[in-house]
């Protein structure tokens, strides 16, 4: 973490991590994909879930980043017991906190699918699908605490095989719980449950196999509220962002849902889209992360800094590369899921005006996640609420009032351009916090 040139570390503990997350978000497309085939209310009911399961991982996200970072920075500091108290404190209430949203989301299942944005024609399968989906919330959430901890450790590899796991499997579940086996939505759910499973069950196997560097036992498991704290006030960045995602994406279901299933249905889709294009960034960025938090915890400023102007780097010219790609082929995208052509015709007007705010994506991005892992609660709080909160909730139900349904279709490309800007001044006092340090260690520990 402290020797080998940052390139290097950064590539060789983002890769697995981007293949993991790339492969994750590709059986959430798997499902978006085959549910497609049995028709548009389907297809709506998917993108009402979707916000369901964003809520759900913003829980998981929030235990489990904040963990992640604060063992990071535990290991680069040499100490041991406090980072397996973390670890083991953060899932084990991780676990307690998925059993909550289960029991909840089950007594209210309908009325939750309604407020979500469901209509009357997408309710049934919308209900169909998110019984499963919040059967499945406990794991789900110990899932990500676990794949969090892996790669706060350095093992992106054992985080990577735990999530790659369930994701072919769910490849493979989908076509034939659907379509072979006629459970129609309720089979995608199914696959998804069960592959959620047997990715948790992985991940637990290497913690209990003692192939990690911390360690789960109820014995170091703290019995005060500190470490707690620690973890909840350290994630809360990550909650707030997944947390608003959720609540972006009902605002989002329920400003469109007046133009029609068709609209809901196109929504959906491209969200899932590029919920596949960013998780390509999101793992690169999470490569990043424990190289960012370990050596900040160790003192060595300019490493960190070095390594943020990389991550920045070749993340911008990464999604602007997708961005072109996209833009052009914006309408083959769309038919492949659904040739509908009112459908498509609002897909691809939203998928192209994603594609020109693609390229201010990684900068907010990057920050956010360097502002985390070094401990700045209310900086990476403030920003990672931007994107989809301070910004989106806004516009997705003003420019709707001005242009009607274009306005949806470009509510979110707005809130990235404008989340860029905000991000600007934050990335400029975190380098100089950065340079400032690193002056400090090379004169000796100016006071």
């Amino acid at each position: 973490m402290t020797g080998t040139p940052v390139p290097k570390l950064i590539l060789s503990l983002a890769a697995p991590t981007i293949a993991s997350m790339l492969i994750s978000s590709v059986y959430n497309m798997a499902d978006t994909y085959f549910v497609s085939k049995l028709g548009t209310s389907a297809s709506g009911a998917v993108g009402i879930v979707f916000s369901l399961m964003a809520l759900i991982q913003s829980i998981g996200f929030m235990v489990g980043m904040g963990s992640g970072s604060v063992i990071s920075r535990t290991l680069g500091k040499q100490n041991r017991e406090d980072a397996d108290q973390t670890a083991s404190s953060g899932f084990f209430s991780a676990l307690i906190f998925g059993v909550a949203l289960m029991a909840a989301g089950l007594f209210f299942l309908k009325p939750l699918m309604k407020l979500l944005g469901a209509t009357e024609t997408i309710l049934p399968y919308a209900a169909a699908y998110g019984r499963y989906i919040l059967i499945g919330a406990p794991v789900l959430v110990g899932s990500f605490v676990l794949n969090n901890i892996l790669r706060a450790e350095g093992r992106p590899k054992l985080a990577m095989a735990g999530i790659c796991f369930g994701a072919l499997l769910n490849v493979g579940l989908d076509p034939l719980l659907i379509f072979v086996f006629r459970l129609g939505i309720a089979g995608a759910a199914i696959s998804t449950l069960v592959s959620q499973c047997c990715s948790f069950a992985l991940l637990l196997f290497f913690f209990l196999r003692g192939m990690s560097i911390t360690r789960l036992a109820f014995s170091s498991v703290s019995r005060k509220p500190a470490p707690y704290w620690l973890i909840i006030r350290t994630g809360f960045p990550s909650f707030c962002r997944q947390a608003l995602a959720s609540i972006a994406a009902v605002a989002l279901n329920r400003n469109v849902r007046a133009y029609g299933d068709e609209a809901v249905a196109a929504m959906a889709i491209v969200g899932k889209i590029f919920l596949v294009v960013f998780s390509v960034l999101i793992g690169f960025g999470q490569g990043y992360q424990p190289v960012c938090g370990y050596n900040y915890g160790a003192g060595n400023g300019k490493r960190v800094r070095q390594a943020f102007l990389f991550t920045t780097a070749v993340g911008t010219g990464f999604m602007t590369a997708l961005a072109i790609f996209g833009f052009l082929g914006a309408e083959w995208i769309m038919r492949l899921f659904l040739d509908e052509e009112k459908v498509v015709k609002t897909g691809i007007f939203a998928f192209r005006a994603q594609c020109l705010a693609m390229p201010f994506v990684p900068l907010a991005a990057i920050c956010n996640m360097s502002l985390q892992s070094t401990g700045k609660i209310w900086q990476g709080t403030v920003l990672s609420s931007a994107r989809q909160g301070i910004f989106f909730l806004p516009l997705i139900y003003a420019l709707p009032h001005f242009l009607g349904l274009t306005g949806a279709e470009i509510a979110q490309a707005v809130a990235d351009a404008a989340t860029f800007l905000l991000s600007i001044p934050f990335c400029m006092m975190f380098l100089h916090e950065l340079e400032k340090t690193g002056k400090q260690k090379k004169g000796g520990n100016v006071p």
